[in-house]
This record gives C-alpha cells, sequence and structure tokens, in this order.
C-alpha cells in the first residue's frame, strides 16, 4: 500500500550521483543544475546507470535523449543484470523497450511504459532484486549520443520472499520472417515465472491487403504441437478488432498505424491476466493476412496457400493466406534465477536494415 510506512530507503541513480548515494544529489556548480545529464555518449561506449548491492526493488526508470534519430532509438542498448548473472536479463533497444518499434518516436501511453511526447521514456515496471543489480547502456549506434539524461529510482532494503521473480526483457527481429513460419516473439524461456506483456513491430510487406489475421500463442510448460493459449489475430490479442487504428490504453494498444509505409506498432500488457508458467514458455504469431487471393497469388506465386475465411464460402476471392513480414518484438516477463542466456541478439545491421532513411541518407526523423 502506497500508505505503508517501511524499512526501505528511496535512492536516486542519476548523472550527477551515479551511486545513488545520501544526501549527494544536486551538488555539481553549487547546486545549480551543473550536470544533469551525461554530454557525448560515444559510439561504441557502455555506461553503467546503475549498480545496487543487496536487496531492492527498481522502481522506475526515466531516460532522453535529443529527438529524431532512428538508428539511436534502435541501437542504444539497454541491459540488466540480476544477482551477478554474467549474462544480461533484459537486452533490447531502447525504444523498442518503451513501446515504440521502428525506431519511431510516438506518443505512447500504458501503466507499463511510456513515450511522453514520443521524447520522454518511462518505464513503471517494478524490478525486485535479492543481492545486486546492475543496469548498462551501450551505444551500438552509427554516432555519438549528444546528450544522455537519465534517472532510476529505486528502494533499497525490500524484504522480498521466495514469490519475487526477477525481471526479463529481450528483443528478436525476423526481417523478413520467412513464409510459412511463425514469429517467435520469445522462446528458451525455462524456470518458473509470469509472462507480462509485448511490444510488436511489423512492417507489412505485401499492402493490398491486412496483415494481422495471425493468431499470438502461448505454448506453456509441457506443450509441443499445439498451445495452451491461442488468440483470434493480432488486433484482437491487443484489444482492437476489424483492423487497427491508432489507441493508448493503460494495457494495450497501438501508437504506431501508418499503413501508406506499412509500418505498425502494438502493445499488450497482461497486469490483470498474468500468464503463469511453471516450467517454460515460449510464444509466437501466425503471418496470416485477409484479402484478395487472386491478387496474393500475383504476389506470391506457387507459395501462396490459402484458406476460408469465416463467413465467406470457399469459392469467395477473398480469403485467409500465409504471408512474410518483416516482424520484430520486445518480451517482457518475470521468472526465477538462474536464468538461461538468451541466443544470439541481433548485429546491428540486423536490428537497422529498412529502418527508412532520409533523402541525405542519415536516419530519418521519427518524432514529427
Amino acid at each position: 500500500m502506497l500508505y505503508e510506512m517501511k524499512q526501505t530507503k528511496s535512492r536516486a541513480f542519476t548523472a550527477e550521483n551515479t551511486a545513488g548515494a545520501a544526501g549527494s544529489g544536486g551538488q555539481a556548480n553549487r547546486g545549480r543544475k551543473g550536470a544533469p545529464c551525461i554530454e557525448g555518449f560515444k559510439q561504441g561506449e557502455t555506461i553503467e546507470l546503475l549498480h545496487c548491492e543487496g536487496a531492492g526493488v527498481i522502481r522506475h526508470i526515466w531516460m532522453t535523449i535529443p529527438p529524431g534519430n532512428a538508428d539511436h532509438m534502435r541501437n542504444v542498448i539497454l541491459r540488466i543484470y540480476w544477482d551477478g548473472q554474467k549474462h544480461p536479463s533484459v537486452e533490447t533497444p531502447i525504444g523498442d523497450f518503451f513501446g515504440v518499434a521502428h525506431g519511431r518516436q510516438r506518443p505512447m501511453q500504458s501503466d507499463c511504459v511510456t513515450m511522453q511526447s514520443g521524447k520522454g521514456f518511462n518505464c513503471w515496471i517494478p524490478m525486485p532484486f535479492k543481492q545486486q543489480a546492475v543496469v548498462t547502456i551501450e551505444n551500438d549506434s552509427d554516432s555519438d549520443v549528444r546528450l544522455l539524461f537519465y534517472q532510476i529510482d529505486a528502494t533499497l532494503g525490500d524484504e522480498l520472499d521466495d514469490a519475487a521473480g526477477y525481471f526479463h526483457a529481450r528483443f528478436r527481429r525476423s526481417n523478413p520472417c520467412p513464409m510459412h513460419e511463425d514469429f517467435v516473439i520469445t522462446d528458451g524461456i525455462e524456470g518458473r515465472g509470469v509472462y507480462l506483456g509485448t511490444t510488436l513491430g511489423v512492417r507489412s510487406l505485401y499492402n493490398d491487403c491486412w496483415w494481422g489475421e495471425g493468431e499470438v500463442k502461448f505454448y506453456l510448460d509441457g506443450d509441443e504441437e499445439y498451445p495452451t493459449l491461442c488468440g483470434t489475430g493480432a488486433e484482437d490479442y491487443m484489444g482492437s478488432a476489424w483492423g487497427l487504428e491508432e489507441v493508448l490504453t493503460p494495457y494495450q494498444g497501438a501508437p504506431l498505424v501508418d499503413g501508406g509505409n506499412g509500418l505498425y506498432s502494438l502493445y499488450r500488457f497482461h497486469v490483470r491476466d498474468p500468464i503463469y508458467f511453471q516450467e517454460r514458455l515460449k510464444v509466437t504469431i501466425q503471418q496470416i493476412g485477409y484479402g484478395s487471393g487472386s491478387k496474393a497469388r500475383e504476389h506470391y506465386g506457387d507459395a501462396l496457400v490459402r484458406y476460408r475465411a469465416f463467413g465467406n464460402d470457399e469459392a469467395a476471392d477473398d480469403c485467409y493466406f500465409e504471408r512474410s513480414d518483416d516482424y520484430c518484438a520486445v518480451a517482457y516477463w518475470y521468472q526465477s534465477l538462474p536464468s538461461l542466456p538468451f541466443d544470439r541478439f541481433p548485429t546491428r545491421e540486423e536490428r537497422s536494415r529498412d529502418l527508412g532513411t532520409s533523402d541525405s541518407g542519415r536516419p530519418a526523423r521519427t518524432d514529427m
């Protein structure tokens, strides 16, 4: 409860007070805003933003960088390590982590992550740790980040029992995802935990039809060929229906719907309907569209596989059919430790390909 007075200590980790020490904030320039940010976050540099020993909870992460650079949004990488594990439990580009895919910046508002006005990045997901927490940020882009502002708010000395899971988040991209294959949002999760949510990015590579008929599937514990949980379509999973419009709600929505360029960014957080697993978890989404089968065959040729669309008869031209698109996702979950290392993180070229550039060849402005 917010009104409970606990034996915990509140701390803030910033560019000025990197250790989050008591009574050590705002000292630079005799306390007159002397060091609010890191100036010159160099290309190739990794900075430790937080290092805590003992038990605690990261309560809030805020950061911002100069807006409008898709390369920075996709290639500045956030990593978090728990309780001395050498491999990260969080490894994701900052843009995707804070809820908007494709290196874009858009107003994004949820109870878990936000992009206020597309520029102020916030994460409100509580992240408990029992022995140690380390947060780093790497500039793996092609250029320096001129200014990096951040504040990580934490409490220290929290009493945590065995039911407290460790926060995890990972990024994947498949560009393009092979036809007849489901895009894997996350896999290789072993242990006990609870799935929290998804930021999903889709770049539609065939725009003469609706792309989002694919079902989101959760393979829990002993599931093999078929999942325990299966949805009805991509926009349905995000709480919409009959297509998609830009909409923001506390737990589900779409901050980016750009049909002209085939760019979509969606989110879904399972705060009120958590998904529990006891041994392992895999999450996938099918690549299935709806539209004219004859037009789709002109595009896909003999690779096209079509299915009857509900409400239509077998002879109808409009149908469901397999597609191949550019998919990316961040999966968010809690689980027990030790956790398995993630498989290969996409390279800079794999993360950056087809993000879009301006006429000058520089990354396109994304805050307009």
